[in-house]
């Protein structure tokens, strides 16, 4: 009984963080025993995908629904969108420029790399049509992100502009939304035996060769990675919310280990809503409002990756790039982090839709993809930490610009 009182004693991201260490031990040192608890992992992520879905639709009609008046609707929105857009061209900046400058598939071959199939990329009119559902109960069961936040959105403004009539619902959703929280606490005592047979996998799984085959790639994600982080996120933080950005980083620390093990900003989603309200002192209608929106729209880690990937693949190919491709480059890699699923590795097959806009024949996309795509998982965790990062940076942002902040509470966080 003492053994399991001290567990709950240590902070979680302690014990988070120690699952990472042993996980990476194990993955190293008996490949057997990491593949023996697979299935400990596999569960952890079963347990975290159960939830994304119900709390992305319940928390943002919730969270609109909370907010009362309708006219705030459209300043926090736009807000949020235009914060979102901003980070994410930087980001692809910040990729496409380290890649430029360190050149990390300058010298790789291709030769007898076989190509992964990537299927038909889905056209900019197809996404925005996909929007809305044609049936919500389809989308719900697919996990279509974009569609549920859209029914999310028209429940929450249905709600709003009823009046009295829409207050049983409100009262539900809210309720809902406590619930569904408990359940996220209860999971979230889980994280580090799931983060260790996560990792171990991974690291038994790809052995040595991830950091010394793509080794160059994988410094430029990383360093690309703290850039975002370290200067657009925490000079957001400082200059524009005027916070100390050490409080922040401190605050989220949870969100960013749960980001990194699972490589999954839609994973990351509950834990983040709940740093968001607890640490950070953001009330709940703007957490639940920003934060499942930017799990599907504020993806600066596959932005920033989109951006290195495709100089990493236009080097590999012997393609040297003018200024009009680099232009291309940079909007259509925007684009595409917006519209990609909050799921691991789905950044690669945005790469195809950057690739052909500036004349790569996908027979060539499809060997890139191939040479990387054993090495992607330890980059895709990567490269959702400043994903998460964003959407926390961004949510925080716009508490403060509406007054739903608790400075207070902010300035307290405490990392024991």
């Amino acid at each position: 009984m003492r053994l399991f009182r001290g567990w709950f004693a240590v902070p979680l991201w302690k014990r988070v963080v120690a699952g990472l260490v042993l996980g990476v031990l194990l993955g190293a040192l008996s490949p057997e025993g990491a593949a023996a608890i697979k299935l400990v992992g596999d569960l952890f992520v079963r347990l975290i995908k159960m939830l994304v879905v119900p709390v992305v639709l319940v928390t943002i009609a919730a969270g609109i629904a909370a907010l009362g008046d309708p006219r705030r609707l459209g300043p926090i929105g736009g807000r949020t969108l235009g914060l979102f857009a901003l980070t994410t061209l930087i980001s692809v900046v910040i990729g496409m420029a380290v890649g430029l400058v360190v050149r990390p598939g300058a010298g790789i071959t291709l030769a007898g790399v076989a190509p992964h199939a990537l299927g038909t990329p889905v056209s900019p009119a197809d996404q925005l049509l996909n929007i809305v559902p044609a049936n919500i109960v389809d989308a719900l069961a697919r996990g279509d992100m974009l569609a549920i936040i859209f029914t999310a959105i028209l429940l929450g403004v249905g709600s709003v502009i009823a009046g009295e009539a829409g207050k049983p619902v409100v009262a539900l959703l809210q309720g809902l939304t406590a619930v569904l929280l408990q359940i996220v606490r209860i999971v979230m005592e889980v994280t580090p035996f799931g983060v260790c047979a996560l990792i171990a996998n991974a690291v038994a799984t790809s052995g040595a060769a991830v950091f010394v085959n793509i080794g160059w790639l994988a410094l430029c994600v990383l360093f690309a990675a703290l850039v975002q982080m370290l200067i657009v996120h925490a000079g957001l933080i400082t200059l524009v919310a005027r916070l100390p950005v050490g409080r922040f980083f401190s605050g989220i620390i949870d969100a960013l280990a749960i980001a990194f093990s699972t490589a999954s900003s839609s994973a990351t989603l509950p834990v983040a809503l709940r740093v968001a309200q607890d640490n950070l002192g953001i009330a709940r209608p703007i957490a639940s409002t920003v934060l499942p929106l930017g799990a599907s729209i504020g993806k600066d880690g596959t932005a920033m990756y989109v951006g290195l990937l495709g100089q990493f693949a236009l080097q590999a190919l012997g393609i040297a790039p003018d200024p009009w491709m680099l232009g291309v480059m940079l909007l259509t890699g925007a684009l595409a982090a917006f519209g990609t699923a909050p799921i691991p590795s789905a950044s690669l097959f945005m790469l195809a839709a950057m690739l052909a806009a500036v004349g790569v024949h996908p027979e060539q996309t499809a060997l890139v993809v191939g040479l990387v795509l054993p090495f992607d998982r330890l980059l895709d965790m990567t490269r959702t930490v400043p994903s998460a990062s964003a959407n926390l940076a961004v949510t925080t942002l716009v508490a403060r610009a509406e007054n739903a902040l608790d400075e207070g509470r902010f300035r307290q966080v405490v990392v024991e």
